[in-house]
C-alpha cells in the first residue's frame, strides 16, 4: 500500500511531501517528494506521524481495566472496548494500568488481563500500586496500599506469566529497593510514584534499577526550596523518563514546557492516565473500589477534590505537546512525536517506533487542525 501526504513525520525530521510504502503489517520504503507510482491513498494536507504509544491508561469508552462491566460484559469485552476507544483517537499501542487491590483481587486481574497482552491487544500490565504511600494515594483506596513484599510481588509476576511490564512505588517503603530489583530482573519496568519520598531517597531507587518517574508532580511530595523532593531528583537524571499527564490540569503549561526543556525531548512521555469515563458523559464512575464523579470532563474522588485519574486522549495531549514543549517550528512537532510514541516505546523496552524501514506499520493522519482523520495498526487502516 501507497501512502502519499503534505508531511510525514519520521521521529527525526519531517518529510514535506512525504510517502510511505507498507506490507506484510510493516513499512518497507519511505521517502520524500512524489512517491515514483500513483499514490493509493493521498491525504493531501494531512500530516503522517506515528502511532502513539500510551503506557499509562486505565480505560476509556465506559471501560476499565481489572473491572468488568455491570452488564456482564467480560474482560475480552473491556479490553476491546478501551482500546477501541482510544485507537480513533490515534492510539495504537497501550498498557493496561491496574490501580491498587487487596491482594487476591490484584492475582485476578492480573491473571485475566494475561491473555489480551499475549495476543497482542495490549503491550503490558501496569501496576500502579498497591505499593503506594499512604501521604499520596491520589485515587487509590488507602485500605488496599501496603508496604512491598517479596513474595506477594513474585506471586503477582506469575500470575502474568510474563504480562506485567511495569510496577510503579514508592521508593521509601520498607522493602522497597529489593523489590526494584526484582521488577528489573525479571525485565519489566521499575516506576517511581505516588511517593513521599525526600530528594536523598530517590537516588538509591535509581541505582536499584528504576527508570520511570510516575506522573511527574501528581501524587508526589511537592518541590519546597529546603526540601527538594523527588520531582527535582528525577528530573535531574539522565537515566530517567518522566511521565507528565498533558491535559492542562493536571499541570499547568509552564510547568510542562520547564521540565520538557531541563528534561530534553528524549526523557519525556506524555500520557492519558485516562479511566473508563475517557469519552463518556459527565456522571457518576468507578476506578477500582473508589466512587468517581465527572463533571465538565473532570474525574474526581466523590466527595472530594482529589483528581482520579483524567478524561484525555493521546491526540489532544499530542496537542498539547505541540503547543507546550518549549520549541517551535518543526521541533514542536518533532518533539510532540517524540512524547507520544518514541520515548514510551523505548522506555518500555519495545521494538523501535516511529515511520521507519521495517517498522510496524501504525502511524496517525492528522488533518490540517491536527484532528485525526485516520489510523493504520499493522498496516490495516481501522476505524
Amino acid at each position: 500500500m501507497l501512502i502519499s501526504a503534505a508531511a510525514v513525520v519520521t521521529g527525526d525530521v519531517v518529510l514535506r511531501p512525504g510517502w510511505i510504502e507498507t506490507a506484510d503489517e510493516r513499512i518497507v520504503a519511505i521517502g520524500d517528494g512524489a512517491p515514483a507510482g500513483p499514490a493509493g491513498t493521498d491525504f493531501g494536507t494531512g500530516i503522517v506521524v506515528p502511532g502513539f504509544v500510551d503506557m499509562h491508561v486505565h480505560g476509556g469508552g465506559g471501560a476499565t481495566f481489572g473491572q468488568k462491566g455491570g452488564q456482564g460484559e467480560s474482560v475480552a469485552d473491556v479490553v476491546r472496548t478501551a482500546t477501541r476507544f482510544h485507537r480513533s483517537h490515534g492510539t495504537t499501542s497501550m498498557m493496561a494500568s491496574l490501580v491498587s487491590a487487596h491482594p487476591d483481587d490484584l492475582l485476578a486481574q492480573v491473571a485475566e488481563l494475561a491473555g489480551p497482552v499475549h495476543d497482542g491487544q495490549l503491550l503490558g500490565i501496569h501496576l500502579e500500586g498497591p505499593w503506594l504511600a499512604p501521604e499520596r494515594c491520589g485515587a487509590h483506596q488507602p485500605s488496599a496500599l501496603r508496604n512491598p513484599d517479596l513474595n506477594e510481588i513474585r506471586k503477582v509476576f506469575r500470575a502474568g506469566d510474563g504480562a506485567v511490564r511495569m510496577v510503579t512505588l514508592a521508593p521509601e517503603l520498607p522493602g522497597a529497593l529489593e523489590a526494584i530489583r526484582f521488577i528489573v530482573d525479571t525485565g519489566a519496568v521499575a516506576a517511581i510514584g505516588h511517593t513521599d519520598a525526600s530528594y536523598e531517597q530517590i537516588r538509591p531507587a535509581i541505582d536499584a534499577g528504576a527508570t520511570v518517574a510516575t506522573h511527574l508532580f501528581n501524587a508526589m511530595r511537592p518541590v519546597h526550596h529546603r526540601h527538594p523532593g523527588p520531582a527535582v531528583a528525577l528530573i535531574a537524571d539522565d537515566g530517567v523518563l518522566v511521565e507528565m499527564i498533558a491535559d492542562g490540569l493536571h499541570l499547568h503549561p509552564a510547568v510542562f514546557r520547564d521540565v520538557c526543556l531541563r528534561a530534553g525531548p528524549d526523557r519525556v512521555a506524555v500520557i492519558t492516565d485516562a479511566i473508563g469515563a475517557a469519552g463518556m458523559p459527565d456522571g457518576p464512575y468507578r476506578l477500582g473500589a473508589l466512587e468517581v464523579t465527572v463533571q465538565d470532563g473532570v474525574a474526581t474522588v466523590a466527595g472530594a477534590d482529589t483528581i482520579a485519574g483524567s478524561t484525555a486522549t493521546m491526540d489532544a495531549s499530542f496537542r498539547f505537546s505541540m503547543r507546550h514543549n518549549g520549541s517551535g517550528g518543526e521541533d514542536a512537532l518533532l518533539g510532540a512525536v517524540r512524547h507520544t510514541s518514541i520515548n514510551p516505546a523505548r522506555a518500555l523496552g519495545l521494538p523501535a517506533r516511529g515511520l521507519l524501514t521495517g517498522v510496524t506499520a501504525d502511524l496517525v493522519v492528522l488533518d490540517a487542525d491536527w484532528q485525526v482523520s485516520a489510523v493504520m495498526q499493522r498496516g490495516r487502516w481501522v476505524g
